[in-house]
């Protein structure tokens, strides 16, 4: 038998060596901790269940039936009713328009000019980002008035483009600071490699940094799809003479009519426009905490 046979042990036995690591004991503190986590789950939950359980109801059993969430009748009619008779179908279509138009100009936009805020000097450059960081509390009311006449003066009200441009050629500060704080960590070797290959500055945004930053343009992705999903006046004023192009946030007001409300039908609805949410954070919330991760290291 060789040295090395005697002194080093296969891989095998070395796995059967290693000890198990043992499980902390549950301690009163950890099972504490577990039992509030688990409440205030629930507590965050349950109206997510009540809203789905509403949907499957009559309107006089929702409020009729107290805490119970199991229907006496799962009355799927209520989401036919939704899409066809409230014409969600439209309001979907035009809200998916709307929104994927939105994030393509508000993530182009914005990685544009987090690319420059972040990789590049310039004189007035703290002053911008200071503006930038004002505007960002200003609230969407004070400026609807100015973003609906110059829409009006383009041409564009009542029409898909005007209410794309509304959303997305706002001011999207946490986007542009986002891209700004991510391209500024990138190393420089990366723009001087592909300038060595002959890459100019938007063919090195778009082929070599843009594509790295696929962490921040998920985040970016889910807060403009939220935003644009439900927004509610800007949509509103664009369309007030074309109800065909109202969205689904505005859609919701076709329960409401001089006789009352349809809670029933209401809250299918709310299902309905919440289900591509839940689609696309569960797609995306991978990329999503690995930017919140990234941006707390930094």
């Amino acid at each position: 038998m060789t040295l090395t046979e005697t002194t080093v042990p296969t891989t095998r036995e070395a796995g059967k060596r290693a000890p198990r690591r043992r499980r902390r004991p549950w301690s009163v503190r950890r099972i504490a901790t577990f039992v509030l986590l688990v409440v205030m789950t629930l507590l965050w939950v349950y109206p997510f269940i009540w809203l789905v359980s509403a949907s499957l109801k009559q309107s006089s059993e929702i409020f009729g039936s107290g805490l119970t969430l199991i229907p006496e009748t799962f009355r799927w009619e209520n989401y036919v009713r939704a899409w066809t008779e409230a014409g969600f179908a439209q309001y979907f279509l035009n809200t998916v328009i709307i929104t994927v138009g939105a994030i393509v100009i508000v993530v182009v936009r914005s990685a544009l000019a987090g690319y420059v805020l972040g990789r590049y000097s310039f004189p007035g450059k703290k002053i911008l980002i200071g503006i930038f960081l004002v505007t960002f509390f200003l609230p969407e009311g004070y400026t609807i008035i100015p973003i609906t006449q110059l829409t009006d003066q383009l041409g564009l009200l009542n029409t898909h483009a005007g209410v794309i441009l509304g959303l997305g050629a706002g001011g999207h500060i946490a986007a542009t600071l986002l891209y700004a704080g991510f391209f500024r960590g990138l190393p420089k070797e990366l723009e001087e490699s592909a300038k060595l290959d002959g890459a100019g500055a938007f063919r090195t945004f778009f082929q070599v940094m843009l594509p790295l930053s696929w962490p921040i343009t998920a985040t970016v992705v889910i807060l403009t799809f939220l935003a644009a999903w439900n927004a509610y006046l800007l949509p509103l004023v664009f369309t007030l003479s074309n109800p065909d192009l109202q969205t689904l946030a505005i859609g919701m007001t076709s329960f409401v009519d001089d006789y009352g409300q349809d809670w029933s039908g209401m809250a299918a609805g709310a299902v309905i426009s919440l289900v591509p949410v839940v689609i696309v954070f569960v797609i995306l919330q991978k990329k999503f905490v690995d930017s919140i991760a990234g941006a707390v290291k930094q």
